[in-house]
């Protein structure tokens, strides 16, 4: 089988909106979604960076509790997100639970949070303490938590894939959901990614002297993606959700269809696991390229990685220049709510799809002044009506991982 997949249901929680409206919003009038960090530990006042991506609006999670209690604060995302992607789609039950729908969806860490309480407590003083660990504590907290509260949530008893490589998680999700459906595994696959709020993932890039820190008083200044003053990454939460289905079942139930999945590539740097590779990143795009059978000219605007690292901008953008030269036009989606983590790829793929439907190139925030070494492609530095038929979103994670997805919009 080789079918066509597209995109029938979206849902994103993210530190600039959780819906439509509220989203293009923030993306069409540079509303930056960065605030000062929460100092909700004592691990706060050793990190260097204050500024953080939060979700800083009130969620109403209507879980019955035998849901809730296998779910940290990762799951509580995942399945809301879910949740309104189903609702989104208009899938019904009895086709969510036919074996027919599978589940592809991970996060970086699974929930820190619930992991930090089980260490506190197994290196604590007092034996006694062990028995204030729960029982599902560990399902709250293991690595594939998001995937398998999802299937228990809604029933759902096709194939699971849970990703967990940092910054791909959830672009890895959707392309191996994409597979899955293209080759007739799947009629459809519920696909995305979700990280919470936890310092302790600002303090590993911190660690590294990735994070930003030039504009811890003033957070909407940052991050800068390909700017001169870029001073690195900010650590964001939120969540993504997306359905994929076969384009034939979705035409027979009458479906609206947001966006067709062209192609999918993801490959290995083979080589250092922190340090971008552009022989790596070039050949993801041009296998991403091959993958949806279009040419570099028939992309009309890329959804760059773009974490404002000093040098992981550099050398996207030089890989996007020998790949795509200085036709499409490209944004940097962090700028407005900092590096989601897991999430970053599905979000930044429904993003994607709502700037399409819109006929609309938002600009990169912050980017006031372009990094020569950067300047070889076609930035957005300003809200840019043009037609987009055809959009690549790239992703690469610490291992050395890389992915590109290559979206065409609905009716083109």
């Amino acid at each position: 089988m080789n079918r066509r997949v597209v995109i029938t249901g979206c849902a994103a929680i993210t530190p600039i909106g959780n819906t439509r409206s509220e989203i293009v919003r923030h993306l069409t009038e540079g509303i930056s979604g960065v605030s000062a960090m929460r100092p909700d530990n004592l691990l706060t006042e050793h990190i260097h960076s204050k500024v953080f991506g939060s979700v800083d609006y009130a969620i109403d999670y209507d879980f019955k509790r035998q849901y809730r209690k296998t779910m940290g604060p990762v799951a509580y995302y995942a399945c809301q997100a879910a949740k309104e992607a189903i609702a989104d789609a208009g899938l019904e039950e009895n086709f969510v639970t036919s074996g027919r729908m599978g589940v592809a969806f991970g996060s970086t860490h699974g929930s820190p949070t619930v992991q930090r309480n089980i260490y506190r407590t197994f290196f604590g003083d007092s034996d006694a303490k062990l028995s204030s660990i729960g029982a599902v504590d560990y399902l709250k907290s293991m690595v594939h938590t998001t995937a398998v509260n999802i299937t228990k949530m809604f029933g759902i008893t096709g194939r699971v894939i849970s990703s967990s490589t940092a910054c791909t998680t959830s672009s890895q999700s959707i392309g191996y959901g994409f597979e899955a459906v293209k080759f007739g595994l799947q009629d459809a696959m519920l696909c995305g990614g979700a990280d919470e709020y936890d310092t302790t993932t600002v303090a590993v890039f911190d660690n590294l002297l990735a994070c930003s820190t030039d504009f811890n008083a003033t957070p909407h200044l940052t991050p800068r993606p390909f700017d001169v003053r870029r001073d690195g990454l900010v650590v964001g939460e939120g969540a993504g959700a997306v359905i994929l289905e076969d384009f034939e079942t979705a035409r027979k139930r009458g479906a609206r269809i947001l966006a067709e999945v062209l192609g999918f590539a993801c490959n290995n740097n083979g080589g250092d696991l922190i340090l971008p590779n552009m022989d790596g990143i070039e050949q993801t795009i041009r296998l991403g390229l091959d993958s949806a059978h279009v040419a570099a000219d028939d992309i009309d605007w890329v959804s760059a990685h773009a974490t404002a690292t000093k040098m992981g901008d550099v050398i996207e953008a030089q890989a996007m220049a020998r790949t795509y030269g200085a036709k499409p036009w490209v944004t940097a989606l962090k700028s407005y709510m900092g590096h989601t983590m897991g999430s970053c790829g599905a979000i930044e793929t429904i993003l994607s799809m709502y700037l399409m439907q819109d006929g609309l190139v938002p600009p990169t925030l912050n980017l006031e002044a372009v990094d020569k070494r950067c300047a070889m492609v076609r930035h957005a530095q300003h809200l840019i009506e043009h037609p987009i038929r055809t959009v690549a979103v790239q992703n690469f994670a610490f291992g050395g991982v890389n992915t590109c997805l290559i979206l065409r919009k609905a009716g083109s």
